[in-house]
């Protein structure tokens, strides 16, 4: 996901599978689709540039040209990441919605559970150019795995580590850390005279679960087990959330109001020298609209743990980004596949993902030259070598609020001062796995 806002919705996407099966889309048509509206389209777009407007007149210019090609006269509504999971939701069960609309990625197995959403069989993905054209990490998360996948990649993202270049020379640090241990070590020689080392999103639940996530990977575990049953108490569980709180509650490095920011602070904090590192999904456009210079920051790959490298515990970032889906019941399912074609064809792909700051899931698109930038390259490099779909089971959504807001309640433990154990970990883990569908 490019914005991190909604996971407080999220609680009631499994609930609604039961109910919403074949249902959603332009119109109620009992979740067939049809065409008898070929020349128009509605699309839900997700707020991906600096604010509305924005998108709006980025993604305007772009549906011109769709039109001028097809014929296909798009109706476009960008919807805030506070607002889009709950008016998706509504939409499958009212049947009432858009023709296409953009997800975030980590949605896409708790909604394709509704049945609401159009499934990417081969003759689908045959329309758009196949399957082959798309890294296979962004696909994975785009569904479940065995099941035809409920939505298409459409821009791509990784976390990465930015960095202060000055308060790094200043500190006499010459290059960013590599290992947690390093992380840690710098950090604490950063954290001095009203600045701190690291900053971080603690009443954010989304971003939490981004970031236990893979360090859960690197401690071996992937919070559900191969049934999809939750695995939150885990030992490897536990010591991932631990390390992430701990880098306020023991390491000192995160400032403790930082236990309160869910919009986004973070950056803000970096932007104005406040903090000197921040872990995040393509924080450039935010940093130049805040006045950071591009000389001003670095970019370097999140840190591993240390010692010998290994495939799963080098896992350093979730696999984020935005799909683009078609709900079942359209009015105009072959004008909804052609455009779902347009918006993932080479060219389009390589102005939308430029002007977002995002990596094109469509491999030939990747090869422009632009993404080759150092804080793009890095994106890439991870994407394609590091990263990892978070799970993609019906409750993901649930262990996002679960798991999210056990992570901001020991967030609020540390700020406060209350030492973090691992049985207090353990506890705050039990009470989300509690919380879980049995």
């Amino acid at each position: 996901m490019r914005r991190l806002r909604a996971a407080a919705a999220f609680a009631t996407v499994t609930a609604l599978a039961a109910t919403a099966s074949a249902c959603g889309g332009g119109s109620d048509t009992g979740g067939s689709g049809g065409n008898d509206s070929p020349k128009s389209l509605t699309y839900w777009a997700s707020n991906q540039g600096p604010n509305i407007e924005a998108d709006k007149k980025i993604l305007t210019a772009e549906l011109k040209k769709f039109e001028q090609q097809s014929g296909i006269k798009v109706k476009l509504e960008v919807i805030p990441w506070s607002d889009l999971l709950n008016r998706i939701l509504a939409a499958t069960t009212s049947g009432q919605g858009p023709d296409v609309l953009n997800i975030g990625n980590t949605w896409s197995a708790s909604l394709q559970a509704t049945g609401a959403l159009l499934p990417w069989d081969q003759a689908a993905f045959d329309a758009i150019g196949g399957r082959a054209r798309f890294a296979d990490s962004a696909v994975a998360a785009a569904g479940a795995p065995g099941k035809d996948p409920a939505a298409v990649p459409l821009y791509s993202l990784s976390y990465t580590l930015y960095y202060n270049k000055k308060m790094f020379a200043d500190a006499g640090i010459a290059k960013p850390p590599a290992t947690w241990d390093e992380l840690v070590a710098d950090g604490k020689r950063l954290s001095k005279d009203g600045k701190w080392a690291l900053g971080a999103e603690g009443a954010n639940l989304a971003n939490n679960i981004h970031q236990v996530f893979v360090l859960g990977k690197q401690h071996g575990v992937d919070f559900f087990d191969s049934a999809g049953r939750p695995t939150f108490t885990s030992d490897g569980a536990v010591a991932a959330v631990k390390q992430y709180v701990d880098f306020m509650a023991k390491d000192r490095i995160v400032a403790p109001g930082n236990a309160e920011y869910a919009q986004n602070q973070s950056l803000r904090d970096f932007s104005t020298g406040k903090t000197a590192m921040v872990l995040w999904q393509a924080a450039a456009s935010t940093f130049a609209a805040q006045g950071m210079k591009p000389e001003d920051w670095g970019v370097a790959p999140v840190p591993v743990p240390a010692g010998t490298p290994d495939a799963v515990k080098n896992v350093n970032s979730m696999v984020a980004g935005i799909n683009i889906s078609v709900f079942k019941n359209t009015h105009n399912r072959d004008g909804a596949l052609r455009f779902v074609k347009f918006m993932t064809s080479d060219e389009e792909q390589k102005i939308l993902n430029k002007t977002y700051g995002s990596i094109p899931p469509v491999k030939a698109a990747q090869q422009d030259p632009a993404f080759g930038a150092p804080d793009t390259s890095v994106l890439k490099e991870t994407l394609l070598k590091s990263a990892a779909p978070l799970p993609q089971v019906p409750e993901e959504s649930q262990f996002e609020t679960a798991v999210g807001t056990a992570v901001k309640g020991l967030w609020a433990d540390a700020a406060a001062g209350r030492e973090v154990t691992t049985e207090s970990v353990k506890a705050a883990l039990t009470k989300a796995q509690q919380q879980m569908p049995k």
